[in-house]
């Protein structure tokens, strides 16, 4: 009898499956980056993790939409209870062995963590036996918004930081972002320049240069538009990261856990909105008055069979219609998130609200 096929068989099941973590500060372009790599498989049977900071999955059903055969929708699954770097026996592991159950073994997962999560915890969440020799960290993929890294939002420069904080109360948060950004930045493989077409070449070689300078070692940094990449520069590194931890420093190191009570998110439900320019406007008057970092959600336009995607980054805001409602409730529904002291909910609903409303 001929065994070729079970040895072939057993060989792939002993194999590690490779996952790839995706990380960046909020709004970065991380699903954008995943969209297109599910949409460029190549060959491979993909699973999807997605870890979201605040109770409404937005990026887990954007992606859900794009599922197809390479990657169902049973191969995508979301993390909503917190910062998956905290939530590691509770919700990590066990989502991480469902997709492992799959009937069909996915052949590559793909893990997008939050804006605020820290990575390095998580790389140390792999050597949990039930899954170390299962799983290994294929690479650590950081994303960087071009724009705001030239613009020396993160800028290890303590002078310039006060600088430009006098000059712009929008930007008196240099801690604990700044932290944030730069372990990021330690744990990373590969750093993508995300939205380079937005700024001139300036911007971008500013970009670099201050990414290198908080790199612990020198790294690839290559812009992107969209999150259109070949999948063969960042899939397939074979870094087993998880045993690479000494070479990845974290402000963090050496603590038990980490908090993440610097930010919080509010969650607003409005009515359908007559107006979306006048919501966008909103949003960033938010972002100028109430140091909001994220707005994201789903809008219900009046007159409109279509579901409209929101996603706000400071004073950028983007839209796009994505898919009809269906016989889903047409509801607005928008995730806020802030650092802490700057979260007045009361305040965030006025403004939305005010802009929901038709005028007289």
């Amino acid at each position: 009898m001929n065994t070729t096929p079970q040895a072939g068989t057993a060989r792939h099941n002993l194999a590690k499956v490779p996952v790839t973590i995706i990380t960046g500060f909020l709004g970065a372009g991380k699903t954008t980056l995943i969209r297109h790599l599910m949409t460029h498989p190549q060959g491979r049977r993909l699973a999807v993790l997605v870890n979201e900071f605040g109770t409404l999955g937005v990026d887990g059903e954007i992606l859900k939409s794009c599922a197809d055969e390479s990657c169902p929708a049973e191969n995508i699954l979301e993390l909503a209870n917190g910062c998956i770097c905290c939530t590691v026996a509770d919700d990590f592991i066990p989502t991480v062995e469902r997709l492992m159950a799959l009937p069909q073994r996915p052949d590559h997962i793909l893990i997008e963590t939050s804006g605020l999560a820290l990575p390095k915890p998580l790389l140390k969440a792999f050597d949990w036996p039930s899954i170390r020799s299962r799983i290994t960290v294929d690479g650590v993929i950081t994303l960087a918004d071009a724009e705001a890294v030239a613009e020396g939002r993160f800028a290890p420069d303590t002078e310039a930081v006060n600088a430009q904080r006098q000059a712009d109360d929008n930007l008196d948060h240099d801690t604990p972002l700044a932290e944030v950004f730069e372990d990021q930045l330690s744990c990373a493989d590969i750093v993508l320049l995300t939205k380079a077409d937005l700024v001139n070449e300036v911007c971008v070689t500013r970009a670099r240069e201050v990414i290198a300078s908080l790199t612990p070692r020198a790294l690839p940094i290559i812009p992107v538009k969209d999150g259109n990449i070949d999948p063969q520069v960042i899939l397939g590194l074979n870094a087993q990261a998880e045993n690479d931890l000494a070479a990845r420093p974290s402000h963090h190191d050496g603590e038990e856990e980490h908090e993440h009570e610097d930010f919080d998110s509010v969650v607003v439900d409005l009515p359908e909105v007559t107006n979306p320019d006048a919501l966008v406007e909103a949003v960033r008057s938010l972002a100028r008055t109430q140091h909001i970092l994220r707005v994201k959600g789903y809008v219900a336009v009046s007159g409109k069979p279509m579901r409209m995607v929101l996603q706000g980054v400071g004073e950028r805001v983007r839209t796009q219609y994505d898919r009809p409602w269906g016989t889903e409730p047409r509801q607005t529904r928008l995730v806020v998130i802030a650092e802490h002291d700057h979260v007045d909910a009361k305040a965030i609903q006025a403004v939305l609200i005010g802009q929901t409303t038709p005028e007289d």
